[in-house]
């Protein structure tokens, strides 16, 4: 197994990760940073056929490449922490490699949160940021007609994506109540950049259904979606429903933090069903383990300026660039209120935290439905009675629901983190001790 040592490692590659990969590189520090996609930029600057790389992306590896001490691993997938500080990576390039450090920055973004609904295993319903990352990933709607639905500005950003494919978006469906996107919008007032932006997503979009207050109860189809039907407010009557014909759904409840490896090293979390589970970081965006930093959406969701701006402290302060970290925490703090607006204004309302019917699955790996989970009072009894959780995303998806829906404490966090060849898996390996004789 190929065997490196750098100062820092950087897991991940979006804004987070790349702004602290700069910072450490440009004091002298030898830095490796490694992300699973094929190529950097994380969710929010993901590019593909049609959609090149956005100019800040651009300048980031540009000043990464130009530094002379970056190694930049793409593909690349952390197996398992390893002893004395080290992580075992399984790397597309180069196969099994222990990596090690002096300190270590997770900046390992976060995912998309689905909350099944009737239907929702019906081909052509994704998440609403996983519509935005396949279309840029080239995948045809042109034509298309798509239902947006579930919570935050995520719904926005996949509404503008969608429209510049060619698709015809039917309606966007809000969780949240009207009163609380108007606080919201007024507040925008204070971070004038983003006012402009929300203003460009929304650019030509006057007559667009924005149903605030409304929920997905159902997608429809034989074989695949072909309508969906809309819950307003808290009414249970069906016949009060909105419905829509539609050849797709985008549904996401907003973003979940990734802690996975951060738990897995001992860093102290917050715990949180609700708005989700973060890494909890100081000031020098230090976590409870001295060597280990940790910045962007892994410790609440904040949006891409909050995590550039983090990854830069964490960066400097892993190198022991304190005087120059200290600079930038104004701009942090401004930032952070920003997305304590965000989280007030999307924060889940009961509508969406409720529970669907019995006969929805829950697990769509293992098959599982709610009311097979429901039986059981904690998530560690519902995985061994009925497989929930341990299918091919291992949680991902039904472990983030059930943390909403049941309060349950999903986190039971072991390596593998993800499907790993046996080959990997035996490299590091202790060796077997020789008998003496």
């Amino acid at each position: 197994m190929i065997k490196q040592q750098v100062d820092v490692v950087v897991v991940g590659a979006g804004p987070a990760g790349l702004s602290a990969a700069r910072a450490a590189a440009q004091a002298g520090a030898r830095v490796a940073v490694l992300d699973d996609n094929p190529r950097a930029g994380g969710q929010v600057w993901r590019n593909g056929p049609a959609h090149p790389p956005a100019a800040a992306l651009t300048w980031q590896l540009a000043a990464l490449r130009s530094a002379g001490n970056v190694v930049l691993l793409s593909s690349a997938r952390v197996v398992a922490p390893l002893d004395d500080r080290g992580l075992l990576v399984e790397s597309a390039q180069r196969g099994a490699l222990e990596l090690g450090y002096q300190r270590l920055i997770l900046a390992t973004g976060a995912r998309e949160r689905l909350l099944p609904f009737d239907g929702w295993t019906l081909p052509g319903v994704t998440g609403a940021g996983g519509l935005q990352a396949l279309i840029k990933g080239g995948m045809p709607v042109r034509g298309e007609r798509i239902v947006i639905a579930g919570s935050g500005p995520l719904l926005i950003a996949s509404l503008a994506t969608a429209r510049q494919a060619g698709a015809t978006v039917l309606a966007v469906v809000e969780q949240a109540p009207w009163s609380a996107l108007a606080r919201f919008g007024i507040g925008l007032a204070a971070t004038p950049s983003k006012l402009w932006q929300a203003a460009q997503l929304t650019r030509g979009f006057g007559g667009l259904r924005y149903l605030t207050g409304s929920v997905v109860r159902e997608a429809h189809g034989d074989g695949r979606v072909e309508r969906i039907s809309i819950r307003r407010g808290a009414s249970a009557d069906r016949a009060a429903d909105v419905v829509f014909d539609c050849d797709r759904i985008a549904c996401g409840y907003g973003l979940v933090p990734n802690i996975t490896l951060g738990d897995a090293l001992g860093c102290a979390i917050r715990r949180d069903a609700a708005a989700g589970s973060v890494l909890i970081v100081d000031h020098e965006q230090r976590t409870s383990l001295d060597q280990v930093f940790a910045a962007g959406e892994c410790t609440g969701i904040g949006g891409m300026e909050l995590a550039s701006v983090e990854g830069e402290i964490a960066g400097l302060n892993a190198v022991g660039a304190t005087r120059e970290a200290t600079r930038l925490h104004a701009q942090r703090d401004r930032w952070q209120r920003f997305a304590r607006r965000v989280e007030t204004a999307f924060a889940l309302r009961e509508a969406a935290r409720a529970l669907p019917s019995d006969h929805t699955v829950l697990c769509r790996c293992e098959d599982v439905s709610c009311a097979d989970v429901r039986e059981h009072t904690n998530w560690r009894d519902a995985k061994l009675q009925t497989r929930c959780g341990m299918g091919p995303c291992q949680g991902r998806v039904c472990a983030t629901a059930a943390e909403v829906y049941f309060g349950w404490n999903t986190a039971q966090t072991r390596p593998p983190f993800s499907p790993a060849r046996i080959a990997t898996l035996l490299e590091a390996a202790p060796e077997p001790a020789t008998a003496s004789e």
